[in-house]
């Protein structure tokens, strides 16, 4: 039985877990749901080409408007013909907000009623982003998924400033929906998220969750996770913000990478997800196998000319050594990058294969038991 609007179907919901399968309707093509999104910052995956992210099989990608709006900009985005003809990437593009880049920034940003200042990591320039000129640029960029400006906030702030932080959000969310409405009814085809906040107080996530839900838009965010808390904060608030979202809604967590975390997501009905850990942790010599991360500069593989993972069916372990992908590392070669980012996304879009047919099996319980046993029993330090 399908649970569906326009915009997701649900497929089918696990009977051990509350783990579900979709499918996201994009301008840009279907994308199957649980969906990991790699991280294109830049409107580029690190070390990746589209043909690459073509052939490991992935149809939604994400790019940072923040980024994009400090260089090349909208207007130029917007000529190219928005970041699929700018890119080439002719499947789907999400874009988040820049309100994590901003966050980050906090020597260097003030938040005000109305949007956001803060001085350019390029050139120390100074700019100002609004929930309008938000939606505005991704509108230029053609995002097919875009998200609304917030105020994410860091593990540890008092409630009182979750409180005024969610208040900021609120009130933005409301004018970004307005914003997003505007260039509908101007032809524009995207869909806006807005992003659940109230950092780790309960009765703040519950405010937020079901005044999001109430707006009705075509899908809804976690934010303020993964930002420091431990990792029972973490699985606490995901399990409790999760329960009070709409069930004909796609969720999408932001920010989360590993399998652990993947697979804890999942199990709470959660159908997105993005991460630049595994393409970072690529750069630095980590892969991802199912025993575990592995350090390929460790000089145990020094003469090991095994693939990096015997069960794993991508071009890189089917065509390169542990021993080989190590001298590339260790002589700070370019392939070493691009070999070690395709390995790490292809195992995560198996992975996620994987689970969403143990869903429709219902053995998602199982599969996430049997996986992370076998990854944490083989997990070693990766770096």
């Amino acid at each position: 039985m399908s649970e569906s609007n326009n915009f997701f179907s649900v497929n089918h919901s696990d009977i051990t877990s509350k783990a579900r399968t979709g499918i996201l309707h994009l301008a840009h093509g279907d994308v199957q749901t649980p969906v990991f999104m790699p991280v294109g910052t830049n409107a580029t995956v690190k070390a990746i080409t589209k043909d690459d992210l073509n052939e490991i099989g992935f149809q939604l990608i994400l790019a940072n408007t923040y980024h994009l709006y400090l260089r090349p900009g909208g207007d130029i985005l917007e000529k190219a013909g928005g970041l699929h003809g700018f890119s080439g990437w002719d499947k789907n593009f999400l874009t988040d907000s820049g309100g994590f880049q901003v966050f980050s920034l906090a020597p260097f940003r003030k938040i005000t009623e109305e949007g956001v200042k803060f001085q350019s990591h390029i050139d120390g320039s100074s700019h100002i982003l609004t929930p309008e000129s938000v939606v505005q640029l991704q509108r230029q960029f053609n995002s097919d998924i875009q998200m609304q400006l917030d105020v994410c906030t860091g593990y540890d702030i008092t409630e009182k400033q979750a409180k005024e932080a969610l208040r900021i959000t609120s009130d933005w969310t409301l004018r970004a929906k307005n914003e997003w409405l505007i260039a509908k009814d101007l032809g524009y085809k995207g869909a806006l998220f807005p992003i659940v906040q109230g950092n780790f107080f309960k009765e703040l996530r519950k405010q937020s969750a079901e005044f999001v839900s109430s707006l009705d838009l075509p899908g809804i965010a976690i934010g303020g996770l993964s930002v420091g808390e431990p990792e029972d904060v973490y699985r606490e608030t995901l399990a409790y913000t999760a329960e009070l979202l709409p069930k004909d809604k796609p969720r999408y967590v932001m920010g989360i990478g590993t399998p652990a975390y993947i697979l804890e997501a999942v199990e709470n009905g959660i159908d997105m997800f993005d991460c630049v850990l595994p393409t970072r942790n690529a750069r630095n010599g980590s892969y991802f196998t199912r025993d575990g991360s592995i350090s390929i500069k460790n000089a145990c593989y020094a003469m090991d000319f095994s693939p990096v993972d015997s069960e794993c069916n991508c071009k890189v372990c089917r065509q390169y050594s542990r021993a080989y992908l190590r001298h590339l590392f260790k002589e700070q070669e370019i392939l070493s990058s691009i070999l070690a980012s395709y390995h790490n996304l292809a195992f995560l879009n198996q992975m996620l294969k994987e689970i969403r047919e143990a869903i429709e099996q219902d053995r998602f319980s199982s599969y996430k038991e049997s996986f992370l046993k076998r990854y944490n029993s083989g997990k070693k330090s990766v770096l």
